[in-house]
This record gives C-alpha cells, structure tokens and sequence, in this order.
C-alpha cells in the first residue's frame, strides 16, 4: 500500500510539473498573446519572433538535459527545470516593457525540455512493471491541464494575467521538490548504447520531426485562424482553446492505447486523429460546433502522440529512456519550428486555410514512418 501511495504521489506531482512548465508557460504565451500584445503593443513579427525563439530555447534545454542524463544527473535535471520555469515566470509577471516580457517568454518557456526527460527517468525509476507505461503517459498528459488551466484563466479573467505567471513560479518549485521526495533515482547511470545519442532511434526521429512540422498550425496560428479567418469572438476562440486542453488530458490513455494496439497502431492512430483535427479546424474554421470538435481531436490525439513516442523511445533505448525522449521531443519541437516558418508562408501566399490542409498532409505522411515490426509485435 506505501508502495502504490509513493507511485501515485509521484504520479500526481509529476503531472502537476509538466502541466506547469508545459501547459501554463509555454503554450501560455499563445493563449495569452492578444492581452500581451495589446498591453506591451507586440507587432504580429515581434510575437512571432518571440515564439520562435521559445522553440530555440526548448531544444537547447532539451539538448543540455540529454547530456546531464547521460552522466546520471536526473535530480539536476528536475531542479533546472523548475529553476528556468520559476525564474521565467517571475519575470514575466513583473515585466514592464516588451524585451523583458520576451525574456522570461524564452527562459521560462525553455523548462519544458528538460522536465519530460526528467520525469521519464524519476517514473521509470519508480514505478515498476506493466504500471509504468501508464505512469508515463499520464505525467506526459499534464500538458493538457495546464492549457486547460490557463484557458479557464483567460475566460474568466482575460485582463488579470500576471497572477497566473506568479502562480506558476511557485507551482513549478512545490511540484519539483515533491517529485524529488518521491522518487526514487537511480544511483548510477545505465549502460550507455555504442555510438551517439541517436543511436537506434533514427526512425522515430523521423516520426517526430515530420510529426512536429505538421502540428505547427495548430499551436501557432490555430487561435488566429478561428478568430481572423473564421470569425469567432475572441471569448469563443479561448473557450475553444480550454476544450482543446481538456481534451488534451486524454493522452494519459496513450500507454493503454500502445499496450492494446502495439506501437504501430498506436501511433498511426494518434498521428492521423492529429490530421484529422487539423483538416477539420481548416474546412469549417467559423463553425463553433466544428472547431470546437476539431480542437479537442487535436489536443488529445497530439498530446496522445507525444505519448506514443515516449513509449518508442524507451522500447528502443530501455536504459537511457530520459534521453531518447529528450532528443525525440528536440526533434518534435525542431519540426514544429520548421513547420511554423513553412505555415505562416504558405498561409501569406494561399491563405490559412489552405496552409492547414498542407499541415494535415504533413502529419498523414508522419504516421507513414512506422515502428520496426518487431517492435510492434511485442506491443511495447
């Protein structure tokens, strides 16, 4: 019974912390971005650049948090992340001219590349036997409550959103210093596989970054397209935005999903309801019903989908899974910077919704790159 407390404990805490550095001060930003820019009076180039140098800033964490793993660092890599998410948000919170907001944006926004491989390996660590699959799929699904948090935020409050970044700094320090009571971290690092970091691991490398490009429109230009293109009232558009981060909390179901259906299913399932959103979000963008379909499909399957490819990353590299979700989700988020360059073009030059149905492509051609059949079958 202590046992299964501990894991629930962990569990719980975990979410909590990425749903904090996931949910509420990155993706934040975007929900937030019409009372930022009104208030600090951001150009539509200036928000941009902004978002693009938070995917920078997420890949080079990601990056750093792969190479401390790799020396058995873990709690290191925990503490840094709650570090740069409570620093960036206290400066956002008090920020008082357009530069400081877009750098505690950057800094803040760069914690979530390090607190996924942080608690992929204190869950692994933790949690044993069939149980961990599921573990990790629901910490992962923390991304969704924070959208959800902040969205129900932006509803009620549109105008008060320092108090959320306030909140955030302080959540992401409790939920770091309760995983790190709660988990049990290895004493030493694993047995590292022979070659680089990408090692065995280049098909879903593959997966994400194609994955990554063409979930770009949504999480960039999604709230723009419903309100600009389609016509929604700004309250509607954000209440859409907390239905998408409800919605998005269904990716916890993502370790069942792979251990009923294997990894190849799993995955062309998540990707093409990914598609399948995206697709729908571009055909009927100023229909209420249609969108607010459309975006909950998005935000469970992605969020699913990030799921899968943490459990293809452990299967394929079982002793050093916190770094093969690292250098999965720099792919994933290198893609998304990709696609939301090739997104904003295409829309400049055929319109947005047409540049969504490209995006939707983009993903079906994602869920072609499959998992080794061997792996499939074992149904990892």
């Amino acid at each position: 019974m202590a046992k299964r407390s501990l894991q629930s404990g962990l569990v719980a805490s975990g979410t909590g912390l990425i749903a904090v550095t996931y949910g509420v001060v990155r993706y934040g930003y975007g929900l937030q971005l019409p009372q930022l820019a009104a208030e600090f009076s951001l150009s539509t180039p200036a928000a941009g650049a902004v978002a693009a140098g938070g995917f920078a800033a997420y890949c080079a964490s990601a990056l750093a948090a792969q190479r401390l793993l790799a020396r058995g660092s873990a709690r290191t890599v925990l503490w840094l992340a709650a570090a740069v998410a409570a620093a960036g948000a206290l400066v956002v919170a008090t920020a008082s001219s357009a530069p400081v907001l877009a750098l505690g944006v950057l800094v803040a926004g760069s914690a979530a590349g390090a607190a996924s491989p942080a608690m992929v390996v204190a869950v692994a660590s933790t949690v044993r036997g069939p149980l961990v699959a599921r573990a990790q799929a629901v910490v992962n699904a923390g991304t969704g409550v924070g959208v959800a948090v902040t969205g129900a935020a932006v509803l009620a409050a549109p105008q008060v959103w320092r108090p959320v970044w306030f909140g955030a700094a302080a959540a992401a320090l409790l939920t770091a210093a309760a995983v790190d009571r709660l988990a049990r971290w290895p004493a030493a690092p694993g047995p590292r596989p022979a070659g680089g970091a990408t090692t065995g691991i280049r098909r879903p490398l593959l997966a994400a970054a194609v994955a990554g490009a063409g979930s770009a429109a949504v999480w960039t230009f999604g709230r723009d397209l419903v309100t600009t293109t389609g016509g929604l009232p700004e309250r509607t558009t954000a209440a859409l935005w907390f239905l998408l981060g409800a919605a998005a909390v269904l990716g916890a179901l993502s370790g069942d999903a792979v251990r009923l259906l294997g990894l190849r299913r799993a995955w062309v399932l998540t990707v093409a309801l990914t598609a399948a959103g995206t697709a729908a979000l571009a055909l009927a963008p100023g229909a209420v019903l249609v969108a607010a379909v459309a975006g909950a499909a998005f935000g469970g399957a992605y969020t699913a989908m990030s799921g899968v490819l943490i459990a293809w990353g452990s299967a394929l590299r079982p002793h050093a899974a916190g770094e093969a979700t690292a250098v999965l989700f720099v792919a994933l988020t290198a893609g998304q910077a990709l696609g939301a360059v090739a997104t904003g073009a295409l829309a400049g030059g055929v319109g947005a919704p047409a540049a969504f149905g490209v995006s939707a492509a983009v993903l079906l051609a994602a869920a072609g790159v499959l998992p080794a059949r061997a792996r499939a079958s074992a149904g990892v």
